[in-house]
């Protein structure tokens, strides 16, 4: 489901949960077992399989859950996106293409975002499904996107081709296909020179972030909720669902 390779001292975590790397509690916790496995590492580069990155949540395994398998999926994922953000190590994500909802989160939580060339997709476009966003995706987007981006990304829920992604600050750079996994282990070296500086940096920067998520999660997971079960999100969600299920 999720490998952990070496190369060299950075570990290079693959998601291979399916064709579209879709996140279920399973993969969520899959997830975590990799960063666990990763933690002697002195860098991280996290990256997808094919033409996808990650698509996000599993609609389709999670449509038919009432409130209460909801609020463990919800608190599974904000576990998993909490590990990831966290990582005491330098993390690169190498967007190897589509990162949906969820998975364009799982890039966020990551210290710099490389993104392949080429005509896949990269956005927060919970919006469109009728969904909110939980509050430590809040805080990422706070902590990783300036707030001249915030309208574009966030509330109106856009997808981006790479190049516009990079303008609008959700990847660092965009590289060809065939020099990502390159690209990113190069980042991922320079940070990881000297982990100890870097993890006190990093959590120093975090610190703020995490605070204000802690302080917020319980509150906004329940109005998160709210929202996933509101009669907009369920036929919007459910219309989803049927797209997939057609292809």
């Amino acid at each position: 489901m999720i490998d952990v390779e070496r190369h060299g001292e950075i570990a290079v975590v693959h998601l291979r949960a399916g064709k579209a790397n879709s996140m279920n509690i399973a993969v969520l916790d899959a997830i975590g077992h990799a960063l666990e496995e990763a933690h002697d590492a002195r860098a991280l580069v996290l990256t997808g399989e094919g033409n996808v990155f990650s698509a996000g949540l599993a609609l389709p395994e999670l449509i038919e859950l009432d409130r209460r398998g909801m609020t463990l999926l919800i608190e599974r994922f904000e576990q998993a996106m909490h590990r990831m953000l966290a990582f005491p190590r330098a993390t690169v994500a190498a967007i190897n293409g589509h990162a949906f909802a969820g998975g364009c989160v799982l890039a966020l939580m990551c210290d710099a975002r490389v993104m392949a060339a080429g005509k896949c997709l990269v956005g927060l476009n919970e919006v469109q499904l009728g969904i909110g966003l939980p509050a430590l995706v809040v805080e990422g987007i706070r902590a990783r996107l300036s707030p001249a981006a915030f309208g574009v990304v966030a509330l109106e829920g856009r997808l981006f081709v790479p190049e516009d992604a990079l303008r609008v600050g959700l990847v660092d750079e965009v590289v060809d296909r065939s020099a990502l996994l390159e690209r990113a282990l190069a980042i991922a070296s320079a940070r990881g020179a000297a982990p100890d500086a870097y993890m006190q940096i990093k959590g120093a920067l975090l610190a703020p972030t995490l605070a204000a998520w802690h302080r917020t999660a319980a509150d906004e997971r329940e109005q998160w909720l709210d929202t996933w079960f509101s009669a907009d999100a369920q036929t919007l969600l459910r219309a989803a669902v049927d797209r997939l299920a057609k292809r």
